[in-house]
Formats: C-alpha cells, structure tokens, sequence
C-alpha cells in the first residue's frame, strides 16, 4: 500500500507519519518511510537547490522539472520497488505538492503539472492521500525558519492550500483530509482509522 501525506506548512506531517509508521510495524508490516523531493541521493541533491534560500529567483518552468526529476528517480529507485515485496510505503509529499506548489502556487496550471510528474512516475499514484488541513496563517506561525518554498508571500499558500482541498474533493474515494488544528492524539486516531479501513478492504 501507499500512502502521502500531503499538506501546507506546519500542519504537522513528519509527527503523523512517525506515528502512524509506528502503529503500522507493531501491526507486523514492513514499513518503508520516505520523503520528496528526497529520498535517493539524487533527490536529496535536488532537494538542496529546491528549498534553499541560495537559489531565489529559480525560474518556476525549471523548478518544476527538478520536482519532477526527483520524483521520477524516487518511484524507481525507492517506491516501486518497496510496493512490489510488499511494503507499505509512507510518503512524505507526492505528485500533489507540485500540483499545489508549482501548478497552483506558481500558477503554471495543475492539470500540466500533473502530466509532468504522471508521466516521471509511469502513473504511479497513492492508494490513499492524507491531507492534513491549515490556515497558512496558522501553519506558517509554527516554523522556526523558513525555507525558499516557504519563505513565499501569503497568497501564495493560500492557492496551494485550496489547491489540495480541491484535489481532495475532486476525489474524495483516494482522499482523507484531517483538520491539522486538532490535539496530535487525535489526529493520528484519525489518520490511523483511515488506513487501516484500506487495508482490510484489501
């Protein structure tokens, strides 16, 4: 099974994705935690000029493809492989990001940016994508620093917040969106529910 977590700043992603790992490995699954952009050495190489402070200004059409390109080589080299044994993968970001970040935040249309990573990833989506919810007021509050993505103006993460609403009502079957306000116990009831209802189902 696959499974992201996706949402704006601060929402509160990595404790969720410890947590609910945690109760996944005690169930008696393999669990494979990983990340984007990330997960490879070439991801994490593209990670650092994505999010760093240095590269301000990177035009948005090449932000897009290094995205992309991470993706592409974190589904064949980490992703794909851990759900052909059997692992349950739990990705921290997917193709929704670039949706929202790029697609919407940058406004370089999310149905174009879809195709993009579509097409790096040879279709490869989430059986399920967890979407923890936050006013980017909220969200943005709770950072000590902020890098390049989330050093960008409050309009912007508004689009990209509306952007993953949108995604998730467009398809509410693959989609759970969880209120990232609420106590973190009660969160990863949440969270924990909505797993473990697909995997019996499988």
């Amino acid at each position: 099974m696959f499974i992201a977590f996706e949402g704006g700043e601060g929402a509160g992603k990595s404790t969720q994705e410890t947590l609910l790992a945690d109760h996944l490995a005690a169930c008696g699954h393999e669990v494979v935690r990983t990340r984007e952009p990330g997960g490879t050495p070439a991801g994490e190489a593209i990670r650092a000029i994505v999010l760093s402070p240095e590269y301000e200004g990177l035009d948005d059409r090449a932000e897009a493809l290094l995205f992309a390109a991470s993706r592409g080589e974190h589904v064949a080299r980490v992703i794909r492989p851990a759900l052909e044994r059997g692992a349950v993968v739990v990705c921290d970001r997917y193709i929704d990001s670039s949706v929202a970040y790029q697609g919407a935040g940058r406004n370089l249309g999310m149905d174009a940016v879809r195709e993009l990573s579509l097409w790096a990833t040879n279709a490869l989506l989430p059986d399920l994508t967890i979407v923890l919810d936050i006013d980017p007021e909220i969200g943005l509050s709770r950072l000590h620093s902020r890098d390049r993505l989330e050093g960008q103006p409050l309009d912007y993460h508004r689009r990209v917040r509306q952007a993953f609403l949108d995604l998730a009502a467009a398809e509410p079957a693959r989609y759970v969106v969880i209120d990232a306000t609420q106590d973190t116990s009660v969160m990863a009831d949440q969270v924990r529910a909505a797993v473990d209802a697909r995997l019996d189902a499988r």
